[in-house]
């Protein structure tokens, strides 16, 4: 038995360094291949489809993973009972991270992997949409869209600045985190003012 549950974290280790491969690989170039994800990872191709036999099924798992972590940050968010465009800037500085690491499925989300990717989505949608709607009914975020459209805006917003934030950059989750504001109708001032000197 031992041997066996050897064997399977091995396996388990296998696939995890995969996927993490995987995100650097699709972060540079969203259109690499399984056999560059395979050589990145310093395994034969077969390796790589043993544990996924599609792109599809690649791109699912990570997307998954992505979701996980978020969902997660986002219900403690939720339920954190602070205003919400203070609980706003608690999101975006926690999962800033999540969203940098990630930020390949925005890319993807755009190709032929957009309805697969927007479907696993669902939740972290449902739980930005309540936060943004929360904000509304505060008269804390603007109004003039519907809580799910103007959530996706300005997550969006924080997922475009992940795309283009260089390691050396000038960018980051500041930036993110104040323009997301700005999208959801939080005036300039009390933007700044709720991110202060968050690096």
């Amino acid at each position: 038995m031992p041997a066996e549950s050897s064997r399977v974290r091995s396996m388990n280790e296998t696939r995890d360094r995969i996927l993490d491969v995987a995100l650097d690989v699709l972060g540079g170039n969203p259109d690499a291949g399984m056999g560059d994800i395979a050589s990145a990872a310093g395994v034969v191709r077969r390796t790589v489809y043993g544990h996924f036999p599609s792109r599809l099924d690649l791109v699912r798992t990570l997307t998954e993973r992505a979701v996980t972590e978020m969902t997660a940050v986002l219900t403690e968010v939720n339920a954190s009972g602070a205003e919400a465009d203070a609980s706003w800037v608690d999101f975006v500085a926690r999962v800033w991270p999540v969203t940098h690491r990630y930020r390949v499925l925005l890319a993807l989300r755009r190709g032929e992997y957009g309805e697969a990717i927007h479907s696993l989505l669902g939740p972290v949608d449902e739980l930005l949409a309540d936060l943004v709607k929360r904000g509304q009914d505060s008269d804390v975020f603007a109004q003039h869209l519907p809580a799910g459209i103007l959530s996706q805006l300005a997550y969006g917003a924080v997922f475009a600045i992940a795309d283009n934030d260089l390691p050396n950059g000038t960018l980051g989750a500041r930036a993110a985190t104040i323009t997301s504001l700005l999208v959801l109708g939080v005036p300039e001032t009390r933007a700044l003012a709720l991110v202060g000197d968050q690096p």
